[in-house]
């Protein structure tokens, strides 16, 4: 049995669970590496995992001896099958965010199960904890995004539109080693850079553009997330105070994190800092990043949570104007017991196209 099953089902013994279903298939590519549609079922004796004709030899090629699961056809599965899985078991666990009211009654029918009880995110809570080959993927990728960064400063020019620039950066993804994009590219120049969240379009890059590239890949299934904002031929006056605000809380977080300290009072310690110089933040500081760009932990000024040693997270303060402009500086950070190691290493001074 694996280390990360092992793991659960003493987890799940805490819990008084003798059975649990997974359905959350990045859980299961967490706990097995199996990247195929299925169900795993942890029961009293086994680790099964029901899929289809399509995908068993697939799945069968990932596990080792060693992973303890067993691989089930679901065509060849008979009623009586589904009401054995979970006999004798008294509670049997769920992930109650992944799963539909719709599914929950099918399940609780299917499985003949007595009491089926919320699990409250005890993977996802699990996956913050990031062990060395996962950090390695990471680190992979965010060296990828490192190398496409040092290449963009090369091939922007005044003129391109953002659609441009945005199909430039999965084109270099692709051919240097990822296996997909972590998320859809970010690429704001001016007065669309005011949107935290803008998607690329026609406009073409105009001299004194501040351009926000929020760009990020995978290697192995795992995340990279950096955003950096540069310039078009020169940096606006009045640009420079917001820019180097941003810049100077994002270095104060990098510098301050570190196993233990709570992310509600660094959070709030920024958020203060950016409205005592007048402006506002739109988004939370930062997140957990591994196999989903988005994971736990979420940062938040009513998130009472102490980061622990080898969490992966984000650092993104920002600033945004509405219909001028908007300054986002983010790194892919490392938390190690005495400080934070950013693994996303590109220039964050100003840089100019």
């Amino acid at each position: 049995m694996n280390n990360k099953i092992r793991w659960l089902r003493n987890k799940m013994m805490g819990l008084n669970l003798q059975g649990m279903i997974i359905t959350n298939p990045v859980n299961i590519r967490y706990l097995t590496n199996i990247q195929a549609e299925g169900i795993l079922l942890i029961t009293r004796k086994e680790n099964i995992f029901l899929t289809d004709s399509r995908y068993i030899e697939h799945v069968n090629a990932t596990l080792t001896i060693e992973d303890g699961i067993v691989v089930s056809n679901i065509k060849n599965l008979t009623l009586d099958d589904y009401e054995n899985f979970f006999l004798f078991c008294e509670n049997v666990g769920f992930e109650e965010s992944n799963l539909t009211y719709a599914k929950y009654k099918e399940y609780m029918h299917k499985y003949r199960i007595n009491n089926f009880e919320e699990t409250e995110g005890i993977i996802e809570k699990q996956r913050m904890i990031k062990e060395d080959d996962e950090l390695n993927n990471i680190k992979k990728a965010c060296s990828i995004t490192d190398n496409c960064f040092e290449y963009l400063k090369g091939f922007i020019k005044i003129g391109m539109s953002e659609k441009q620039v945005a199909a430039e950066i999965e084109n270099f993804f692709m051919k240097n080693g990822a296996d997909e994009l972590a998320f859809s590219t970010i690429v704001a120049s001016g007065k669309n850079s005011s949107m935290p969240h803008a998607v690329p379009t026609d406009k073409l890059i105009e001299p004194g553009d501040p351009i926000t590239i929020d760009m990020g890949c995978k290697y192995n299934g795992y995340c990279s997330d950096m955003t950096r904002t540069i310039f078009a031929g020169f940096v606006p006056q009045y640009v420079k105070p917001v820019y180097d605000l941003v810049l100077k809380n994002q270095i104060q977080v990098s510098e301050s994190l570190k196993e233990g300290v709570n992310i509600k009072n660094i959070s709030k310690a920024i958020e203060n800092n950016i409205k005592l110089n007048g402006f506002d933040m739109m988004h939370s500081l930062g997140h957990g990043v591994g196999l989903e760009i988005h994971e736990y932990p979420f940062f938040g000024n009513r998130v009472d949570f102490y980061l622990k040693e080898n969490m992966v997270i984000t650092n993104e303060p920002g600033i945004y104007i509405p219909n001028k402009f908007g300054i986002r500086i983010e790194d892919t950070l490392l938390v190690s017991k005495y400080s934070s190691i950013s693994l996303t290493k590109s220039d964050k001074n100003y840089v100019v196209i």
